[in-house]
């Protein structure tokens, strides 16, 4: 049995993974509560049988779940079962949060400075006691975009933020429907660029019958949780604004789409 310890607050990433192991090993090899529970089950026996058939312990460590008392009487009950050799132990970074003193000492499966598919690929080669698996996609967006309307169809402001984990390179394409000369975008968080930080780029393919334009930005430091790069964005004269969205770069000619949430 696979068992994933965790905070509710960090579902949004605890879930892509849950599934992603049951894909692999099968739902009934996974222990997590969204699927392991259901409505008039007692929380606690349940817990248990989960805990005494687990082999494999996923304590996914944040800020969120060091702080509730649920998660840590399922982790010392791990920890002392792996004192035993009962159980495996693995410890799962996900915020910049400290690692418990009792585990400062154990290897731990870094998703915050590594990332999602990195961290995805160790969980199962833990399993399969093996150092190899190609993951195939990412289900979890890291790196999100949120916009805030100053002025209806003039002027907006953006932020694009690194939600869990750190993003080592910032490379961005800001998609509008405007020409070069019909909008102005600055970055306003006072980054500096490199020198060829900013470049115009026209005919982007965003969908196979849609394109539009762009500004390209190679922000000189990486994209971190709670330090959001920011961006204004204005129409010249009077054209109206036309934002599409944002285009992350994730490897060498590719780039993606990140969500684009309204602040």
């Amino acid at each position: 049995m696979i068992f994933l310890s965790h905070n509710y607050n960090d579902k949004p990433i605890v879930e892509p993974v849950a599934i992603k192991l049951s894909e692999v090993f099968g739902m009934d090899k996974v222990f997590y509560d969204s699927w392991s529970m259901q409505p008039g089950e007692g929380i606690i026996d349940k817990m248990n049988e989960g805990l005494e058939a687990c082999e494999y312990f996923f304590f996914f460590v944040s800020k969120n779940s060091l702080s509730s008392n649920m998660v840590k009487l399922e982790w010392q009950n791990a920890l002392y079962k792996a004192t035993q050799n009962k159980v495996k132990l693995i410890p799962v970074k996900l915020d910049d949060c400290m690692m418990p003193a009792i585990l400062i000492q154990t290897l731990y499966i870094d998703i915050f400075g590594k990332g999602l598919d990195y961290g995805l690929r160790q969980m199962i080669d833990v399993i399969n006691n093996k150092n190899t698996f190609n993951s195939t996609h990412q289900t979890y967006e890291n790196v999100r975009g949120y916009v805030k309307e100053i002025v209806p169809n003039i002027e907006m402001e953006l932020e694009i933020r690194a939600e869990t984990y750190v993003e080592p390179m910032s490379k961005y394409i800001i998609l509008v429907e405007n020409t070069e000369t019909e909008v102005e975008i600055n970055v306003t968080s006072k980054e500096l660029l490199n020198p060829t930080g900013k470049r115009y780029m026209e005919n982007i393919d965003v969908t196979d019958d849609f394109k539009c334009n762009g500004f390209y930005y190679y922000v000189s430091r990486a994209t971190l949780p709670n330090y959001p790069i920011r961006f204004s964005i204005k129409s010249l004269g009077n054209t109206s604004l036309k934002f599409v969205g944002v285009f992350r770069s994730v490897g060498e000619n590719t780039v993606r789409l990140i969500p684009i949430n309204k602040l």
